[in-house]
């Protein structure tokens, strides 16, 4: 490159020249290009040599782009003023007028200011810093031992099978298939997951009012959209249960009733008294307390539904995983009208798929499936057919199988470490799962001060206290095993009861 006279970007003058006349005056917040001011150019400098070496036909995006990002970034400051098309154009080895372009064109995206006999300035529009991509996502707090509930072993995820999966979709997948699709999902994976659900959880499943979901989540919004159109204000949730659930139906303008659960399930007394008439349920695996409803308790909540013309949101989030007997079948098979029933795919593979399904009533269907179409326009194309071949060929059989093997040697472990270092502590709730509750001698108490004394020990859980009503400050633990390998599970309780033990607890 050529060092143009006194316009080179090391240069200490004023730039001259056709486009900026020597005698020409700054703006009042300008930074002229003398002593102190030639910091600013000469610090933005570097980013315009790629433009050097572009192909030809790539220099003038090239350095558009390059003033674009020094601008936005601050290296050229509000005010800063330019080297001439002439100079700048020398300096870069290109033609003057890609130069004056690119000039012009800044001018008008207003990152640029220019005016007869002034020169070129940067703009006093620009409000730009860094460029900065902050990662939001729920992370482990980084304890020695986390036992924070909720997350499978995502290093169990099959990635040679699912990238065998993704191959032969994009081989076969035909071009008119990458259009919109159904919002209710591809017919290929709908009927696919009412064979799997049908097999596998005993539900009633009719593709045409299965919708695919980005997860549970969306199901549950979807579901409240509807609601809330058709006049309903309020839903019950299970007290204790999940706190997501109050929060999406808040989004979709529907409060929540907490309603107490007793042995059996959700207490209908209260249920009845409460006057909503949709309920939000974890009948199979319920969370966080680990009980499965009653077949009792199962009639009497149909009933109820039946009675008020009601609706029951059935969470299925982790009944494929049952230990000590076939999983229970989902209540959705007994009355597929007064249920609604979702699930995904976050426990048996991973939550950063966000695929799920919801399976409606036929009363619901219509206006799901237009919630759905309005909200994104369908589940992406690919990640359906992919996941529709993996169904298809066994390989999420398979999954869930080794998944189940992994878990419950996990469980075993937890219960068996708890009984060894933590003697006295008794686990409830059925062998299913990834979580279980703990509870702890009455000599470990108040619950407060034990989960203080072991976080403080590096390790990571959960009081039962978190997720709603409990009887007593007995230290009640929700304790999630599925992402801890057998050793880690060991490891932790064993930190759990020295924590104990500092604390002058025997």
């Amino acid at each position: 490159m050529t060092s143009s006279g006194t316009n080179s970007p090391s240069g200490t003058n004023s730039p001259s020249g056709t486009d900026s006349p020597s005698g020409a005056n700054p703006p009042p917040d300008a930074s002229p290009l003398d002593g102190e001011g030639a910091a600013p150019w000469a610090a933005a400098w570097e980013l315009l040599l790629p433009v050097a070496s572009a192909p030809a036909r790539a220099r003038g995006r090239t350095l558009q782009a390059a003033l674009r990002e020094a601008i936005r970034t601050g290296r050229l400051a509000r005010g800063t003023r330019l080297p001439s098309s002439r100079d700048l154009a020398a300096d870069l080895g290109v033609s003057r007028g890609l130069v004056t372009e690119a000039y012009e064109q800044l001018a008008a995206e207003g990152y640029l200011h220019s005016a007869r006999g002034a020169g070129t300035w940067v703009g006093a529009a620009v409000r730009g810093g860094p460029p900065r991509a902050r990662d939001l996502a729920p992370r482990s707090p980084g304890a020695r031992a986390d036992f924070v509930p909720g997350t499978p072993d995502l290093s169990l995820f099959p990635r040679a099978a699912w990238a065998a999966a993704q191959r032969g979709v994009l081989a076969e997948l035909p071009h008119d298939a990458l259009g919109y699709p159904d919002p209710r999902g591809l017919p290929r994976l709908r009927t696919a997951l009412a064979e799997l659900l049908a097999r596998r959880r005993g539900v009633v499943a009719d593709p045409e009012r299965l919708v695919v979901v980005s997860g549970v989540a969306q199901a549950m919004t979807l579901l409240g959209l509807v609601l809330h159109a058709r006049g309903e204000h309020a839903l019950g949730v299970e007290d204790p249960g999940s706190p997501e659930h109050a929060s999406l139906y808040a989004a979709a303008g529907i409060g929540t009733v907490p309603l107490p659960l007793d042995g059996a399930g959700l207490a209908m007394g209260p249920l009845r008294d409460s006057g909503v008439r949709a309920v939000v349920t974890t009948p199979s695996h319920q969370f966080p307390s680990g009980i499965a409803y009653s077949a009792r308790r199962r009639t009497e909540l149909l009933d109820w539904a039946r009675s008020v013309d009601g609706l029951i949101v059935e969470d299925d989030y982790d009944g494929d995983f049952r230990y000590d007997r076939a999983p229970v079948g989902a209540l959705q098979g007994l009355d597929p009208e007064r249920v609604a029933y979702t699930g995904s795919v976050s426990k048996s593979l991973a939550p950063g798929l966000r695929l799920g399904w919801l399976l409606v009533p036929a009363s619901l269907a219509e206006e799901v499936v237009e919630r759905k179409r309005t909200m994104d326009l369908g589940h992406p194309t690919l990640d359906q057919a992919l996941f529709a071949r993996f169904v298809e060929r066994g390989d999420h059989d398979r999954q869930l199988r080794r998944c189940q093997r992994a878990y419950r040697e996990r469980r075993d472990t937890l219960v068996a470490a708890l009984t060894e270092h933590l003697p006295g502590t008794r686990v409830s709730g059925i062998a299913a799962g990834l979580h279980v509750i703990a509870t702890l001698p009455e000599r470990y108490g108040p619950c407060d001060r034990f989960v203080q004394r072991v976080t403080a020990a590096g390790v990571a859980v959960r009081e039962l206290g978190r997720y709603g009503r409990v009887p007593d400050d007995l230290p009640r633990l929700v304790l999630g095993y599925a992402h801890l390998s057998p050793a880690r599970i060991r490891e932790g309780v064993r930190l759990m009861a020295e924590a104990a033990r500092l604390d002058g607890r025997p």
